[in-house]
């Protein structure tokens, strides 16, 4: 089972780098039509496997608690199926054992107020409304998992700053920390109990967060933090917290929370901040990587189809471009419109290796001014041994 510091030294080794974080953006859509055309007639012979990865199982829940995890099959997404089915959504911590599903749900919410108060569920639901399609990425997300630490479900609650409308906030409230049920009747040897993440307040419609309530058009499961959980479109999963039960309004000498601090290297901070006020916001910034590669015969030639992804950042990019091998120069990729990347984008490359061997699949953004440092320092390498050309 990876711990999240195993997470982290996988990344630093495998990627080359130190985890950063990622910008809130928008890409592209990537279609397949070019490269269809070029494959018409042919016969699809399998999938040529990544290479360099742990034989993690895919799509299986395993373990409990803080060391609960559920890797999402990436290679199963594309056009005709852009969201992630509830049952293979990533998981990063399951259920608690003491969670109980009998009681009301009531979050408190304390702190910076006229007065204390409390939120039912019952009420959050007549503010929900459908919320759209979003990604989540696990800010652990690494090779060694498959990247399967990344999904996208259409979404459904009330939006965070709607439902403070309803408390009176004093004037020094700059913040709001949002707390979810933590406690294990275990001890784990991998990871720290204390979900809570602290927000500006300006955030709260900034960033468009919502308390969801439902997923793929279903009840939010339980695994995936019913009967309520944080979503921040654009920031790191570390910040969409599971099974709410407190909100507290703070002032900006707050300090940061044990989960803050635990994620600040991974989420590009300059050290590990004390106070709430120096902590950056963990967009997710601009990436990009391969989820399958295709092998075909065609025209009784062998031929190689690459399939992948495209998701984060703020901002629609002129070019994404793939190279196999570092001796190699970056070539365009064949089939990109750029016109959105939200949630997330799909893209097709046809490739023809000129020898066997194993290859290592990079890309990178051509417009220099897009934040994309943890795709350039390498994190999103995949690697695919070719037998046959």
């Amino acid at each position: 089972m990876l711990t999240r510091r195993e997470i982290l030294k996988s990344s630093l080794i495998a990627g080359g780098a130190t985890l950063v974080g990622f910008h809130d953006m928008r890409l592209s859509a990537f279609l397949g039509q070019a490269t269809k055309d070029a494959f018409q007639g042919g016969k699809y012979l399998g999938l040529i496997e990544f290479v360099g990865e742990s034989p993690l199982p895919l799509g299986i829940a395993m373990g409990a608690g803080l060391d609960g995890r559920l890797y999402t099959d990436l290679s199963a997404a594309g056009p005709e199926n852009p969201t992630t089915p509830n049952d293979k959504f990533y998981v990063r911590t399951r259920a608690s054992e003491l969670l109980e599903d009998a009681k009301p749900w009531l979050i408190k919410v304390t702190g910076l107020l006229k007065q204390p108060s409390k939120i039912s569920l019952a009420d959050l639901k007549k503010l929900s409304r459908p919320a759209g399609s979003h990604l989540m990425e696990c800010s652990g997300n690494v090779r060694d998992a498959h990247f399967g630490m990344l999904s996208v479900a259409d979404w459904a609650g009330a939006p965070v700053s709607e439902v403070l409308d309803f408390v009176r906030i004093q004037k020094s409230a700059s913040h709001v920390l949002i707390s979810g049920f933590d406690r294990y009747p275990d001890t784990s040897s991998t990871s720290l109990p204390g979900a809570s993440w602290i927000f500006a307040v300006d955030e709260l419609k900034s960033s468009k967060m919502f308390f969801a309530t439902a997923m793929n058009g279903s009840s939010l499961p339980r695994e995936h933090g019913a009967p309520v959980r944080l979503v921040v479109p654009g920031w790191y999963g570390c910040t969409c917290i599971k099974w709410v039960d407190e909100i507290q309004l703070l002032g900006e000498d707050a300090p940061t929370t044990s989960q803050m601090r635990e994620f600040a290297s991974r989420t590009l901070q300059q050290g590990v901040p004390e106070w709430v006020r120096d902590y950056r916001p963990p967009w997710i910034e601009q990436a990009a990587m391969p989820i399958r590669v295709e092998k075909w015969l065609v025209d009784r030639k062998i031929k190689y189809r690459v399939h992948g992804i495209a998701w984060g950042g703020h901002r629609p990019v002129s070019g994404l471009e793939i190279r196999f091998n570092s001796e190699e120069d970056y070539v365009p990729v064949d089939d990109l419109k750029a016109t959105s990347n939200y949630p997330w984008s799909f893209w097709v490359h046809p490739w023809a290796p000129t020898k066997p061997g194993i290859y290592f699949i990079r890309l990178r953004i051509k417009d220099p001014w897009v934040h994309s440092r943890r795709l350039d320092a390498g994190h999103y390498i995949r690697s695919v041994e070719v037998t046959e050309i």
